[in-house]
């Protein structure tokens, strides 16, 4: 009997991707301008998404890196600007 796999895709696939997105800018803007600072909120963003989207697709290993990231990027924050 063969186990034929089905291409069909996960749900809150714009959410995946719109967070993507935003991790990807603030990797530019890390790279272009980190003086600025801003990175870290684009980062916190995207992560704290995917966090969410990985919630909904029951991924528990994306779920506690995506959380733990966003906490460090809060932590980072509050160290910067308190």
């Amino acid at each position: 009997m063969l186990n034929i796999k089905s291409n069909k895709k996960k749900p809150y696939q714009f959410l995946a991707w719109f967070s993507s997105l935003s991790i990807l800018l603030g990797a530019l803007l890390a790279s272009l301008a980190p003086e600025l600072y801003m990175h870290h909120f684009f980062f916190m963003f995207g992560n704290g998404l995917l966090a969410i989207t990985a919630y909904l697709w029951k991924e528990n290993s994306l779920l506690v890196l995506n959380s733990g990231l966003f906490l460090i990027y809060i932590i980072g924050i509050f160290y910067e600007y308190i």
